[in-house]
């Protein structure tokens, strides 16, 4: 029995004819991939929320931690990087629609364009994202851990402002090899060692009677509490810990959890706009081979555009819920 194929039998998924709201099968899976994408954000964003909401009394005041500016050291310049990253990024989504834009119009030479501008914005974001880590990570004043967790900060009696443990620890030299696998005891490796004790910071804390302790708790106006100088004193005889930076078990702003969703979530966006560079460029290389010009369409500069829209957008959210809120 013989049988013939027409060309109503082709699958659909294997034409290029317009499909369902009148976009082709590369674009529906774009977007497919964009929702559930969009999901995962979510629920990452709605579990910070309630970890925010549940120590709202201890959680960091963003303010006060993202105060670093490029060639600005020692200026407090709270969230003007942010938002110089912020504005980068938005002003990349733009280039991105005039590239778009004249891939409609066939214009080849004004793609490039464009397009150049775009991976240029997105690897200035992942870079400046790379670089607020680094201060992240590495802190600016350092802090003390209490045996119940508690994260505590000093600070100017006269001016409440906060002062760097390295303005007063009592700096003794002593050596202590850091436990590895290879050497530590029972086989158990630590992080890299601090660079004050937990008697250098207290000794130098207890011969300036001009400092102060400020604990992670807020007040009813939002501010950090700060403690007499007898509660200060006691608050220091209960540290165990000192805390300079934040790692994913302890970080010197205040609750822990915040240094987790902090790497996670920024970590996970910026994953996603790295990926979205690396697709740019090479879109951007095939657009200098005149791969779509012989097509006759500039179709997969549209589909790359719409995820790097969905990664703008993203970033909206996330600047609010970490820096705004």
């Amino acid at each position: 029995m013989s049988s013939t194929v027409s060309s109503a039998d082709i699958q659909p998924e294997l034409t290029t004819e317009p499909r369902p709201l009148n976009a082709s099968y590369g674009k529906l899976m774009m977007w497919f991939f964009i929702v559930s994408d969009a999901l995962t954000f979510t629920g990452f964003l709605i579990s910070y929320g309630f970890a925010r909401f549940k120590h709202i009394d201890s959680w960091p005041i963003a303010d006060e931690v993202f105060t670093h500016f490029p060639g600005l050291h020692g200026v407090d310049a709270p969230m003007y990087y942010v938002a110089l990253m912020t504005f980068i990024l938005i002003f990349s989504s733009v280039t991105m629609v005039l590239a778009v834009d004249a891939g409609h119009n066939n214009q080849k030479d004004r793609v490039v364009f464009y397009m150049f501008l775009t991976i240029i914005g997105g690897a200035v974001f992942v870079g400046s994202q790379a670089w607020e880590w680094k201060n992240f990570i590495k802190g600016e004043y350092g802090a003390l851990e209490t045996k119940g967790g508690m994260i505590i900060q000093f600070v100017d009696a006269s001016s409440n402002k906060r002062v760097s443990i390295d303005e007063f620890a009592v700096y003794k030299p002593e050596y202590r090899e850091q436990h590895k696998s290879n050497n530590g005891l029972w086989f158990r490796s630590e992080s890299a060692l601090d660079q004050y004790s937990v008697e250098e910071v207290t000794e130098g804390f207890m011969a300036d009677p001009s400092i102060l302790v400020r604990v992670e708790k807020v007040d009813d106006k939002g501010h950090k509490i700060i403690l007499n100088r007898e509660e200060s004193i006691e608050k220091v005889m209960q540290a165990v810990y000192v805390v300079q930076g934040a790692n994913l078990i302890r970080n010197e702003y205040g609750n822990r959890l915040f240094a987790d969703f902090f790497f996670f979530i920024t970590g996970f966006h910026g994953f996603h706009v790295f990926s979205g560079v690396i697709i740019n460029i090479i879109i951007f290389i095939n657009v200098l081979l005149g791969t779509y010009e012989r097509r006759g369409h500039y179709e997969m500069v549209e589909k790359v555009g719409l995820y790097w829209h969905f990664v703008d957008l993203v970033w909206v959210f996330v600047f609010t819920f970490f820096y705004l809120v």
